[in-house]
């Protein structure tokens, strides 16, 4: 026989899912089945606080204690640059290989860096842009209407200044 379930205990699922749309509650019922709560409502929780990354895959993190899930948004860089571009939301269903050829200002890239910074592995806030500067050459967006690996090497060079805070 299993041990008697601790109602003080946290547990942390994490998943991925599309901004808006709730997680699939097949995937979710062996995860969270066992801790007592039901897939489908923690389902349409996660819909209801994925609403503004419409469209977007993210990472959501379920905090669970004393049978309450608590959901938290945990955003990947890819994600922040695609919403900073400020696309008007697809369908999924029906849009497929999107181009994301928008422009981002080199400010929103700091601003996003600072987001990212706790999660990092760089020392430093500049490496941290770096890092979110590659992502954006990933994502195929172009930097203050510059290809993001110009700004790199400025940044590197010192010629675009990042600030230590």
């Amino acid at each position: 026989m299993p041990p008697k379930f601790d109602p003080t205990a946290i547990h942390e699922v994490t998943l991925r899912v599309t901004g808006g749309e709730g997680a699939a509650t097949a995937a979710l019922a062996p995860k969270i089945g066992p801790l007592g709560l039901a897939p489908k409502k923690i389902s349409e929780d996660i819909a209801k606080n994925t609403g503004d990354w419409k469209g977007l895959r993210i990472t959501v993190k379920l905090t669970i204690q004393n049978r309450q899930a608590k959901i938290s948004v945990v955003p990947s860089a890819s994600s922040l640059v695609i919403k900073a571009l400020k696309e008007a939301p697809r369908d999924r269903k029906k849009v497929k290989n999107i181009k994301h050829d928008g422009n981002v200002s080199f400010d929103e890239i700091i601003s996003i860096a600072r987001q990212m910074r706790p999660r990092s592995m760089a020392r430093e806030l500049r490496g941290t842009v770096l890092e979110i500067l590659g992502t954006a050459q990933s994502v195929g967006c172009k930097v203050d209407g510059q290809h993001p690996h110009s700004i790199i090497e400025k940044v590197q060079s010192g010629e675009y200044d990042v600030p230590e805070k």
